[in-house]
């Protein structure tokens, strides 16, 4: 079975000296993911791109593969046959994550900017966004666990668990030729059947804030520039796959 990885899709920027701002997307996980991997290519080649952030969806359900995951479970392809999911592989490590119902983030940033974007820092700014919003997180308690068939099974320090012990983020990173891309996936409301169908397990259970996903992911926006204020930020509108300007 041939998982495809990335397909090309080409990023137009040109902004100078920018911390660059997506705006949210609904793609296919090829699609997202090929953005991605072109957003973390600009933060590589290009002196100018401090760092991109990235808020966005999936069209349909997807179950996104790890990068060292080796094999997948006969009962997963089997559900990929019967179109009721769709898999890609993430650049990024970690195990398998379903998106379905919830928020992905992608964060790209230079080497040198790893102690402003670090997992703590990154994760410090999510506790503190969403306790405005009325939840409250905290941090795993794994300092290591091997790779699982479900990111979502296990809580290592670089995760976020809500008050109930459910895992609510979690994230996982690729770095390339000095440059680091960091995925992390909000779970909102992950669909109840499908996630049983393909861990096993029962699903966490839906955030009760009487908000919208854009309106969290709104909220995300604004607090991550407020937390970065030292930073001259740049919102870029994207229209499927080509970009411009919001300001233009």
């Amino acid at each position: 079975m041939k998982i495809i990885i990335n397909k090309p899709a080409e990023l137009i920027l040109g902004i100078e000296n920018q911390a660059l701002i997506f705006s949210t997307t609904n793609l296919s996980g090829i699609d997202q993911m090929a953005l991605d991997l072109n957003s973390l290519d600009q933060t590589i080649s290009n002196p100018e791109v401090i760092l991109t952030l990235r808020f966005y969806y999936w069209i349909g359900d997807w179950l996104s593969i790890g990068y060292h995951q080796k094999e997948i479970p006969p009962h997963w392809e089997k559900l990929l046959s019967n179109g009721e999911i769709n898999i890609v592989r993430r650049p990024s490590g970690g195990g398998a994550v379903l998106h379905s119902g919830g928020i992905t983030y992608a964060l790209t940033f230079k080497k040198t900017y790893y102690k402003l974007l670090s997992y703590e820092m990154v994760n410090n700014w999510l506790i503190k966004s969403f306790k405005e919003l009325g939840l409250n997180l905290k941090y795993g308690n794994l300092r290591k666990s091997p790779i699982t068939s479900n990111c979502f099974g296990t809580s290592l320090i670089s995760d976020l668990v809500d008050q109930d012990g459910f895992k609510r983020i979690g994230s996982a990173q690729f770095r390339k030729k000095g440059a680091f891309l960091q995925h992390g996936e909000i779970q909102t409301n992950p669909s109840k059947d499908l996630w049983y169908k393909l861990f096993k397990e029962d699903a966490p259970p839906k955030i009760n804030l009487n908000l919208k996903n854009d309106e969290i992911v709104q909220h995300l926006r604004n607090s991550f520039m407020e937390d970065k204020s030292t930073l001259n930020f740049k919102n870029i509108a994207i229209d499927n796959k080509n970009f411009h300007d919001m300001d233009s």
